[in-house]
């Protein structure tokens, strides 16, 4: 069975996560932080339980902050989405991971470059050119 496409995504849920989850880093790290019971995580915690790096996830929780799901108390770091609005949606984008995770996957990956396109281009610098 075909899974359904990126586009399958309600429109609304789409633009959400292209706006708000760079990475699927970033969104393990939001659903993290949202499982229960509801607790504050250290960045120490969180490299070990997602097996991730240091850096990594300190990128991740500084980007989910700058969308207003997650919030940092005295070193700790929660699932505080700022609005009802930004709580639903992580909940349907939690669903939707769940129930089709390629249709998720596929859109925050959409909007990103070509990573070999990248990597060719440049060598373009310095004077290679193909």
């Amino acid at each position: 069975m075909k899974s359904p496409p990126a586009s399958s995504l309600d429109p609304e849920l789409a633009a959400f996560i292209e706006g708000a989850i760079p990475s699927v880093w970033a969104l393990e790290t939001m659903l993290l932080l949202s499982r229960p019971p509801v607790t504050a995580w250290r960045p120490d915690q969180l490299v070990a339980e997602l097996r991730a790096s240091a850096p990594l996830v300190k990128d991740c929780l500084q980007r989910l902050q700058q969308a207003g799901l997650a919030l940092e108390v005295d070193g700790g770091f929660s699932f505080a989405p700022a609005s009802p609005r930004l709580r639903a949606l992580c909940d349907a984008l939690e669903a939707a991971y769940r129930e089709r995770p390629v249709a998720v996957v596929n859109t925050i990956t959409s909007r990103r470059p070509d990573p070999l396109r990248g990597f060719a281009e440049s060598f373009r610098l310095g004077g290679w050119k193909s």
